[in-house]
């Protein structure tokens, strides 16, 4: 059986090495030793002044657009995860689609704009698959209409873009450190920020809204996480160089194999570095997906639809509304296996059975 990912986990040796100091300290959570070693190792191989360490990337969404004051509308993009939409929702706010571009499957600059009116407060827009959005033409038509700027980079550690990180961009950039993810810390999420007002706001909001040991200064929620947690991030992140070069590597094979077919993978970013987060396949036809899809299925080859559907078109608490592109592209893609130690007789199985399927 080929799962569609898998987790990396470091030697256990390694992490057990961390959990003898979390015995010997007893300190479990509330922002022990080893979390803030994390941020603080973080920060430094980010380049970054500010990063926060919380439970996930669902809580640093929320986090983020809660400490930014964020009303009324926020543009978004309908492909991607849930969490980016359902985060908006539950803050109160509105979140209003934009179709994607169909070569980068990015939020498609172009069509921003329009979207904008007075009630509009915020982009929050997606790093899909971890390509960098074209974040210089973002930030000038939020300047123009004085809009906050929020980055979903859930898939997008480690991905740097015109030489800085990709979380150097917009008011808040946010990361998840999911045990999917290329780096994770089992469950887990990142905030960064450049303004020190701002992180020293979502420091306390992540801690209940404490200012203090008897005083609150905001609404806040309990968005830390534990020292075990922070002991995986920690003994993970000595591993992603390799992590990085076994994937891009890996990934490097599938298009190597599957060239001449009739597809087309995500346009990256010019001036941006990629993670080999995903291996995204956009096909033909749908139906040439889905027999593809079933082929590996039937071999317990697994493969995920990732994003399908559109979110424009499914959440029951939101209206339907048309985005062509996302709806067409949504029908069509399909992310391969891929994961550390994925092996590459593996990787070319799958794709002697894509290529049979397209035959066939």
């Amino acid at each position: 059986m080929i799962p569609v990912t898998k987790p990396f986990l470091p030697p256990q040796e390694v992490y057990d090495s961390y959990l003898k100091g979390i015995w010997k300290r007893q300190w479990l959570t509330n922002m022990g030793p080893l979390a803030s070693e994390l941020e603080i190792r973080i920060r430094e191989r980010e380049n970054l002044k500010y990063a926060l360490f919380v439970t996930n990337g669902t809580i640093a969404l929320q986090i983020a657009i809660k400490a930014l004051g964020l009303k009324g509308e926020i543009i978004t993009t309908p492909f991607s995860f849930v969490a980016t939409t359902s985060s908006i929702v539950w803050e109160g706010c509105k979140p209003v689609f934009v179709d994607i571009d169909p070569d980068s499957l990015n939020i498609d600059p172009d069509k921003i704009e329009a979207a904008i009116n007075e009630n509009t407060t915020a982009i929050l827009a997606t790093h899909v698959y971890g390509n960098p959005c074209d974040v210089e033409r973002i930030e000038k038509i939020a300047q123009r209409h004085n809009l906050k700027v929020i980055y979903d980079g859930a898939h997008a550690f480690g991905v740097k873009i015109n030489g800085k990180s990709i979380f150097d961009y917009g008011d808040i950039s946010v990361c998840s450190l999911h045990a999917t993810k290329l780096y994770h810390s089992i469950e887990g999420g990142l905030i960064f920020t450049k303004d020190p007002n701002l992180v020293k706001k979502m420091e306390r909001m992540r801690n209940f809204g404490f200012d203090g040991p008897s005083n609150f200064s905001e609404l806040g929620i309990n968005g830390k996480n534990s020292e075990f947690h922070a002991a995986m991030g920690l003994a993970n992140l000595d591993f992603f160089d390799s992590i990085l070069e076994q994937r891009t590597m890996l990934s490097d094979r599938y298009r190597q194999k599957l060239k001449g077919l009739k597809i087309k993978y995500p346009k990256w970013h010019e001036n941006a570095s990629n993670n080999a987060s995903y291996f995204p396949v956009v096909f033909d036809s749908e139906e040439t997906m889905l027999k593809c899809a079933n082929q590996l299925k039937l071999r317990e080859i697994f493969t995920r639809r990732y994003f399908y559907p559109s979110l424009s078109s499914i959440l029951p608490y939101l209206e339907n509304s048309e985005m062509p592109i996302t709806e067409e592209t949504a029908k069509r893609v399909l992310c391969l296996p891929l994961y550390f130690d994925l092996a590459i007789e593996e990787v070319d199985l799958i794709c002697r059975i894509i290529l049979r399927a397209h035959e066939n």
